[in-house]
């Protein structure tokens, strides 16, 4: 269940995302669902600004999606995979400013449909100044 750990220990050790959604967005959920799944602990806030909450956080307005969500103080937009956070932390600090899967792709993380469809898409890393690249 999202949000909910098995012990307060294991919550504290666990990484933190906090992801802002549109309260109207169910495919966020669904995305935190897998953080969760993935070992993560998400506090899911719904924000009724989001592209002011992207502009803030530093997300290229070309790399938008539907949630933001912050880890480690790296902004993560949209239905980002989970290896690609794993590889981004393991990083320290020459790691990205943070990383984007732009769109709504079907078969992301978050955006799987019952039939298997998946559409190709890349993880993009991007710094502070708004350049991207090719992540994974």
């Amino acid at each position: 269940m999202l949000g909910m750990t098995a012990s307060p220990v294991l919550a504290s050790t666990r990484p933190q995302i906090t992801m802002f959604r549109d309260a109207g967005c169910d495919c966020c959920l669904k995305w935190a669902a897998l953080a969760e799944q993935a070992g993560y602990a998400v506090r899911t806030v719904d924000q009724p600004h989001m592209p002011a909450l992207k502009q803030r956080a530093g997300v290229p307005e070309a790399l938008w999606s539907c949630h933001t969500a912050m880890i480690d103080r790296h902004p993560v937009e949209g239905h980002v995979p989970f290896a690609a956070i794993a590889k981004m932390r393991a990083m320290g600090p020459k790691a990205p400013f943070g990383l984007a899967v732009p769109g709504m792709p079907i078969g992301s993380p978050g955006m799987e449909v019952p039939d298997g469809r998946r559409e190709p898409f890349d993880v993009m890393a991007f710094d502070r100044d708004g350049r991207s690249w090719r992540f994974v």
